[in-house]
């Protein structure tokens, strides 16, 4: 069921991205010779008018074959030349290239919003308490070698309840926890988890910190299931995917950035088998849950595409502005080169993170 929705999520991902550009191409005349799903061998083929449309044997993406999008004689100076993709103004073809990652956005948004409409489990802090259901405190994250971790809390554990000195606090605030650990004089306190479905019961020991107040090494925010009007969903929606965006594009750079220091960490990159597993988890969750991950990925993929890497998006942008700069075309052959190079590192790229991905699942 897993790498169903996984196949699933993909395939609509890749149609959302590429009609973009077949959109945009079309409305600025540019013919467009293939609109296909996945990678070749083709599968199954047909055509409507003068558009291929093809579905292919390597599902991990898909593509638009935009007429003149890799320059050749026929498209330069061709009897067609006309709508050809290298004959249109520099920002009309920026505008092409742009779309997918644009309807990337897009498609999250609209996702996130239909999340806010259904009721999307997030932080609630700031939230106006009309608007949330079923309120909780979330564990966020545990300190190495802290009571917490090591009584077993995990990110994600939501509290329903805790124990001390015989008292009972349900549906306890992230205040009403604090206090009660600050103030238990180290007094075990025993947690009522909810763990993905799952009741769990945790003894901890609080440990003394500083000012002699007791703390369990625990990071954890008031968290909830938000349901928004149409309108609020709207804006809420918008507000986290601008939000996620930032934070993809940071997250990415930092990575980039350590990695030419030698110092990344690769352990949390995922690739298709990895991408497939979290997609299941988030299926066992509930529909809501799927929406709010199908439109994280929507934004990894709108991120990725901006990247300025040949074969990539924002690889044919950067080509783009160069010969707005220049005032000259890049010469076709070192265009198509670069792409072809550039293309078959990511391929090699997507080979070796999925073998990383299948190694960590045994």
């Amino acid at each position: 069921m897993s790498i169903i929705l996984f196949f699933v999520i993909l395939a609509v991902l890749v149609l959302v991205h590429e009609f973009g550009h077949f959109f945009a191409a079309k409305r600025f005349g540019v013919r467009v010779d293939e609109f296909g799903l996945g990678f070749p061998p083709k599968l199954w083929s047909k055509k409507v008018g003068e558009t291929v449309y093809s579905v292919n044997a390597i599902p991990f993406g898909g593509f638009v074959k935009i007429f003149g999008e890799n320059p050749d004689e026929d498209s330069i100076n061709g009897s067609d030349k006309g709508r050809s993709f290298v004959h249109i103004a520099k920002w009309k073809q920026a505008i092409v290239l742009a779309s997918g990652v644009f309807m990337n956005v897009l498609f999250a948004w609209l996702l996130f919003s239909i999340a806010y409409l259904s009721g999307m489990t997030t932080i609630v802090s700031g939230t106006d308490a009309k608007y949330i259901q079923d309120a909780h405190v979330l564990i966020l994250a545990t300190l190495p070698e802290s009571p917490a971790e090591k009584a077993g809390f995990l990110p994600g554990d939501q509290v329903r309840a805790f124990a001390i000195g015989g008292a009972t606090t349900t549906a306890p605030s992230v205040d009403e926890l604090q206090a009660a650990v600050k103030s238990s004089e180290g007094q075990a306190l025993v947690f009522d988890v909810d763990r993905v479905g799952e009741k769990v019961y945790l003894e901890v020991l609080p440990e003394k910190a500083a000012a002699d107040a007791y703390a369990i090494g625990v990071s954890m925010d008031q968290a909830g299931k938000v349901v928004l009007p149409l309108h609020l969903a709207i804006w809420e929606g918008g507000k986290l995917t601008v939000d996620m965006f930032v934070g993809i594009a940071t997250n990415l750079y930092t990575l980039a950035h350590d990695a030419l220091l030698g110092k990344a960490d690769f352990s949390q990159v995922s690739g298709p088998v990895g991408i497939a597993r979290l997609v299941g988890d988030a299926g066992k969750l509930g529909i809501v849950y799927l929406l709010s991950f199908t439109a994280f990925i929507s934004l990894n993929l709108a991120v990725l595409n901006l990247v300025p890497f040949p074969a990539l998006d924002g690889g044919r942008i950067l080509f783009v502005l160069i010969e707005a700069i220049k005032r000259s075309p890049i010469k076709p052959v070192i265009a198509n080169w670069t792409n072809t190079v550039g293309f078959g590192l990511l391929i090699l790229l997507m080979l070796f993170i999925t073998y990383r991905d299948i190694v960590r699942l045994f």
